[in-house]
């Protein structure tokens, strides 16, 4: 298949001239040191304090153990001969699991970090938001913030004001402009710096998987106008693992999978490819104890998630017949906090079927203690379609609203049908469209012919 991947990229960088480019990327590979990040150094007090710190480790008993654990560190590639092209105003969404290497790309187009290996070339000016505030300094203003990160993309100050009302109003912070922004709130912060990274006329736009931060309205808009930037002839690249946002607003869809280009093409076909791959075809996920690996925060960790049929199995098979049943194991390491699970279950193709939020009257607006816990949500039987879904799920706050983890896709299955005539399909054969297929409840009422002729 990366033979495949290769060849197509080889032929879409050659078939088209330089004038229609806007981001070449050739062979482009990045390497990490496990356990060997470079320490970085904020201020002066942190440089002599950790200064102090090696000085005391040298003069212990247990430096040489350390040394030695030094130097055998691993090395992790994040990227590895990443080769695509992206012409001018194309619109790309990268879709993959967790640790696939999309934030570490777009980090590397973005020149935030280097690549070990291998080149990416850009042409034009570029806009990130890569994380909530990225390019936003806290003692600033919102006002001043918006100049500088125009300053930054090489913006006159009269190109500035004529979008400035225009962010302000997108970003609905127009009475805490002149606040600095380290005393915004998350919401503040993440709706002016998407206004000013979309509003300031870059080039190319690149955008991670920031809206999952925003409320439902929030997200509407700025899909909204990243819709509107790609049909301005802007080029725009989208890091979601909401499929079906990707494929209404991307025409093209790059698939990464363990720092390799899996798939490169039409977003619809990418997407199928990516959810029919097997590498989703998982029942149950589980996570260490380690911090680093467990998708969550300082306050909430998942620790499992599985999928179990009817009789308790764990299954990635289901009878079209039977319930399933979610189970999403996680840790409350903080107390105080309203916590609530959730789902959203999508077709194959990226459609989004449903979500759903827990309604446990026990745990509802109750804040959940120090411990563990597992939610339980069941699919009824009788209700899906025949057919490959996936399920990604999360735990959030409600209000305000809290993004704690999101793990997409978190498993997935087949439901298969049972041919059999207590079933929706009933004695019917052949293909049946659509995505659910509910046994619903019909009911019937006869008069025979002769009574119906007598009352006329």
């Amino acid at each position: 298949m990366t033979q495949n991947v290769r060849l197509r990229a080889f032929l879409r960088i050659n078939n088209n001239t330089m004038n229609d480019i806007a981001i070449s990327v050739d062979s482009v590979a990045k390497q990490y040191k496990i356990g060997l990040a470079n320490k970085r150094h904020d201020t002066l007090r942190d440089y002599i304090a950790d200064g102090f710190k090696s000085l005391l480790s040298r003069n212990s008993p247990g430096d040489a153990a350390r040394t030695q654990r030094s130097a055998s560190s691993e090395t992790f590639w994040a990227l590895k001969d990443v080769t695509f092209n992206i012409n001018k105003g194309e619109t790309v969404g990268f879709i993959g699991r967790n640790g696939a290497g999309k934030s570490t790309l777009l980090k590397v187009l973005s020149r935030i970090t280097e690549p070990t290996s291998g080149v990416a070339k850009i042409h034009g000016r570029v806009a990130s938001l890569l994380e909530v505030g990225t390019g936003f300094h806290g003692e600033l203003t919102g006002r001043e913030n918006i100049y500088l990160n125009g300053a930054i993309l090489g913006m006159q100050k009269r190109e500035i004001e004529r979008k400035f009302d225009e962010i302000v109003a997108f970003a609905e912070v127009d009475k805490f402009i002149d606040t600095p922004v380290k005393r915004y709130s998350s919401g503040m912060y993440l709706r002016l710096a998407f206004a000013v990274a979309a509003h300031l006329e870059p080039e190319i736009l690149i955008v991670d998987e920031v809206l999952a931060v925003g409320d439902a309205s929030f997200q509407k808009k700025c899909l909204n106008k990243m819709h509107t930037v790609g049909k301005e002839g802007r080029t725009v690249l989208f890091v979601s693992h909401n499929l079906s946002a990707v494929t209404s607003l991307c025409q093209r869809a790059i698939w990464l999978n363990q720092g390799h280009v899996m798939s490169d093409g039409p977003s619809q076909q990418t997407v199928s490819e990516y959810l029919n791959s097997g590498l989703l075809m998982l029942a149950q996920q589980e996570w260490s104890d380690v911090a680093a690996v467990a998708p969550g925060n300082d306050i909430v960790r998942a620790r499992a998630m599985r999928l179990r049929s009817d009789d308790g199995r764990t299954t990635d098979i289901v009878d079209i017949r039977e319930a399933v049943a979610l189970e999403i194991d996680f840790e409350v390491l903080k107390p105080g906090h309203v916590l609530v699970p959730c789902i959203g279950l999508e077709k194959d193709d990226g459609v989004c079927i449903f979500v759903s939020h827990d309604r446990d009257p026990e745990w509802r607006r109750c804040p959940r203690p120090v411990g563990y816990f597992t939610s339980t949500v069941y699919i009824p039987g009788n209700f899906l379609s025949e057919g490959r879904f996936v399920i990604g799920a999360g735990i959030i706050t409600e209000v305000p609203f809290k993004l704690h983890f999101d793990v997409n896709p978190a498993v997935a299955f087949q439901v298969v049908d049972s041919f059999d005539g207590d079933a929706a399909r009933g004695d019917l054969a052949g293909q049946m469209p659509g995505v659910v297929r509910p046994l619903l409840k019909w009911s019937n009422r006869f008069k025979p012919a002769q009574l119906q002729s007598a009352v006329h």
